[in-house]
């Protein structure tokens, strides 16, 4: 029914893109292929716009700078994640008829590969990478000739290869609340890794933010939805979903202690005892791996193949799992080790932007290391933070826009003593600098900033390679 209204009306009728971001300018040219009639409406002033000679030599009408929401909208708006739907100009043009839809929305619709969907406040980005080193190592292995794909928040938009894909392929796609929050379509096999506090500066409130999350599991053709079991959010989808479901926990050991009663007939789940994961069913279990073949540290990513093995269950052979546990180094900016000097070992953790991710971080390297937290404010508490911090930092390095709330939060927590080290640095290079100072043989330096990284950079990645770049061009004073 979507495929069918959106095809039509991109076809007939008049073609909105709303913002010029990542994955609009390849839907542009996608839709201009097809014959479409295509407006792009962008906050941008046409001379901070470097494509805008080629996409109106190419047809496309421009409507850019302040008033870029002004006036008629046409027939189907095509919405940049980052911009909310409920803005009066959108709203006012979905009442006179206007099908508000998204690049995602579109490929799901078109796509013939069976698509799998993470999402989650954290290790969906590990989560979404196993996934697809699996169905890529099993394709591998089997001969079978599927083609595995991946993006979505993550990598190059998947729409401009969609009719490349085949029945027999697979489409792993990272979600974000962002591009979920008005998606009518649902993937085959939807992953929820948790659900906690996150972009608050962005969603009205938590319940908006939980509802577009939601929305992975909510709709056709779902099958499958894999859920934290230790996580409320999920734990309560997972029992209202209609579909087959696993959980996963490392804090559990057999299957009756992971799935409630009420939800035996339909659910499956992998369970952590005496250091072997499990795949767990009512009357049988499997050993799947063991956690000494895993060379990411930390229970969370115990956490992320379990949720990586119950997507690809039937799909991958327990050697390519064991194969690729013992091989895998992880994400870049993700507990990635950078370099070792003058007996100090640095960390990038960049991609860290919540507190409960740098919680994670921190509980998987030994001692107390230092950290270097801060950056854009998404208006989640740091109460959490400063607990994390107290607990397992030897000392903390704060920069960016956050940097005195969470110094707020770590003055005003009940266990505050004065004991543990901070500093204060507004510049990103400068506080780097002085975790170096901080340190000493022996010690970690991690770069985990439990905040979004607008505020001096343009994203995660390029704040990630900042702080390699700095550590990298030292030289041992020793």
């Amino acid at each position: 029914m979507i495929q069918q209204t959106i095809l039509d009306r991109i076809s007939q009728g008049e073609t909105t893109v709303l913002g010029l971001g990542v994955s609009n300018l390849p839907l542009v040219d996608f839709l201009l292929a097809r014959g479409a009639r295509v407006t792009v409406r962008e906050r941008r002033e046409r001379g901070e716009i470097p494509q805008a000679d080629a996409l109106e030599a190419k047809g496309v009408r421009l409507i850019t700078g302040e008033g870029y929401l002004d006036g008629a909208w046409g027939d189907v708006i095509f919405r940049s994640p980052g911009i909310r739907p409920d803005l009066p100009q959108i709203t006012a043009a979905c009442a006179a008829g206007a099908c508000l839809t998204s690049e995602m929305e579109l490929f799901f619709a078109l796509t013939p590969a069976t698509v799998i969907g993470v999402t989650g406040s954290d290790g969906k980005t590990t989560t979404t990478t196993l996934i697809y080193r699996l169905l890529e190592a099993e394709a591998q292995r089997s001969g079978s000739g599927a083609r595995v794909w991946v993006g979505g928040n993550i990598g190059a938009p998947l729409l401009p290869h969609v009719e490349e894909m085949t029945v027999r392929d697979y489409a792993v796609v990272e979600l974000s609340s962002f591009q979920l929050q008005t998606m009518r379509c649902s993937p085959q096999r939807a992953v929820m890794t948790n659900v906690t506090p996150n972009h608050l500066n962005w969603h009205i409130d938590m319940e908006e933010y939980v509802a577009a999350k939601s929305n992975i599991c909510r709709h056709a053709p779902i099958r499958q939805f894999v859920a934290n079991a230790c996580d409320p959010v999920t734990l309560e989808l997972a029992r209202n979903s209609d579909v087959d479901v696993t959980l996963f926990t490392a804090k559990r050991e057999h299957y009756d202690e992971v799935v409630p009663e009420y939800m035996r007939d339909r659910a499956r789940a992998l369970y952590l005892r005496d250091g072997i994961v499990f795949y767990g069913e009512p009357n049988r279990e499997t050993p799947v791996l063991s956690v000494a073949d895993i060379l990411l540290p930390g229970v969370h990513n115990i956490e992320n193949y379990m949720a990586a093995i119950a997507a690809t269950w039937g799909l991958c052979s327990g050697d390519v799992i064991t194969a690729l546990a013992r091989s895998f180094g992880g994400v870049e900016h993700r507990l990635e080790f950078v370099r070792e000097l003058d007996g100090v070992r640095y960390y990038n953790g960049s991609i860290d932007s919540s507190p409960t991710r740098t919680a994670a971080a921190l509980s998987a390297l030994p001692g107390k290391p230092i950290c270097i937290c801060g950056g854009s404010d998404k208006q989640v508490s740091f109460a959490p933070l400063a607990q994390t911090l107290l607990d397992r930092a030897g000392g903390v390095v704060l920069t960016g826009e956050t940097a005195k709330k969470i110094k707020a939060a770590l003055l005003e927590h009940p266990r505050w003593d004065g004991s543990l080290r901070i500093e204060e640095r507004p510049r990103f290079a400068d506080a780097v600098e002085a975790a170096r100072a901080m340190a000493v043989h022996g010690d970690i330096v991690i770069l985990s900033p439990a905040c979004a990284s607008f505020d001096q950079f343009r994203n995660f990645a390029e704040r990630g390679n900042t702080f390699k770049a700095i550590v990298n061009a030292w030289e041992s004073s020793q």
